[in-house]
């Protein structure tokens, strides 16, 4: 619980009214009741606040807190950003225990630091490092030889593989899978893929062959402040390490191939997969359900539409829709023609009886 004065002062925000009031909680401005924050970060919301309780509200610059009813206000330039301090103090997080708990397994060459939680069944193989104040949830399995930063938060059924490197605050959600093997595959003589490769055609007749695994020698490289999604996999490098670069976040169901590199600051959203070997610059975006092929590059600030699928490199800044991307204005002078294509075959078909005539 927070009063308003602390709120403000602790994000900086400008406020008025009863600045001793307390607030439990955050809500939606119709949901919300006396001791909720309502958020109403745009005028849009007034009218939610006719319908709710609430007292405190979140407010756009400029409105009149007074007129909507209320006893306070918080005052936001910038709305969004305003919401993210606000839901970093009000987060209630997910009651894991402090310590170690009596059926976690911990390797005796296992180093935890000061103030380190690893919850119910969780497993800490031999030779790992943890930070002080991570918190390790139930279900996790920190591999051997794995180096994690300080204040960790793992939330369960987690695990990463062996020699993991990892930087500072670290968060992963359930299931998140780092330093599973690379999917990497090679036949005892030239298989069809890589003719086709070669020829951009059919590849004929080809004799069966077997498929055999190339070891991941390498492991994963995360650095700071990185996120990781819900069931998000991330492969181990074939000689070095896949490596993730500071600030990037990761959505739900990424999936990032061998040896591949993904810079600082990157936004990887939900059912993104990167092939093996991709380099992705810094502050990188991609929308859902992208698709990056093997060995292309992403320039530094690249955008790609949601279902856009790369198959070629993309310049520094450059922003990409469609399959195959292209320039996102490209792009939109092909769906605008596809639209116009049933319209375009009837005024052919109306031109060719002309002709005949």
């Amino acid at each position: 619980m927070y009063t308003v004065r602390q709120i403000a002062e602790a994000l900086g925000l400008a406020a008025q009214g009863d600045l001793d009031r307390v607030i439990t909680r955050a809500a939606e401005p119709q949901d919300a009741g006396p001791t909720d924050l309502a958020m109403a970060t745009s005028a849009k919301y007034a009218e939610g606040l006719s319908q709710g309780r609430a007292e405190v509200a979140l407010l756009w610059e400029g409105a009149d807190w007074q007129g909507l009813g209320l006893k306070a206000a918080l005052f936001a330039t910038r709305p969004r950003m305003a919401l993210g301090g606000v839901s970093t103090m009000l987060d209630r997080g997910q009651g894991f225990e402090p310590g170690i708990h009596p059926s976690a397994v911990i390797h005796p060459s296992a180093v935890l630091a000061e103030n380190v939680s690893v919850g119910p069944l969780s497993i800490v193989a031999a030779g790992a490092r943890i930070g002080k104040g991570s918190q390790i949830g139930p279900h996790c399995y920190i591999g051997a030889e794995v180096e994690i930063g300080e204040e960790a938060q793992l939330r369960e059924m987690v695990s990463i593989g062996a020699r993991a490197r990892i930087g500072d605050r670290l968060r992963a959600q359930p299931g998140a899978r780092i330093g599973s093997d690379g999917f990497s595959y090679v036949t005892p003589e030239v298989s069809g893929v890589e003719n086709v490769r070669k020829t951009v055609g059919d590849q004929g007749t080809a004799r069966a062959q077997s498929w055999l695994r190339i070891h991941s020698l390498g492991a994963v490289s995360i650095g700071d402040d990185v996120e990781v999604g819900a069931n998000c996999t991330i492969d181990n490098g074939t000689i070095r390490d896949t490596e993730i670069g500071s600030g990037s976040k990761l959505d739900n169901q990424v999936h990032v191939g061998h040896n591949t590199r993904i810079g600082r600051d990157c936004l990887i959203c939900g059912q993104c997969g990167l092939s093996g070997s991709v380099n992705v610059g810094n502050n990188v975006v991609m929308g859902g359900q992208c698709g990056a092929a093997d060995n292309i590059f992403i320039g530094d600030g690249g955008m790609a539409g949601g279902a856009t699928k790369i198959i070629s490199n993309v310049p520094a800044g450059r922003v990409v829709m469609g399959y195959p991307a292209v320039k996102m204005e490209t792009h939109t002078e092909m769906y605008k023609a596809q639209r116009r294509l049933p319209r375009l075959m009837s005024d052919i078909e109306k031109l060719k009886k002309a002709v005949f005539k």
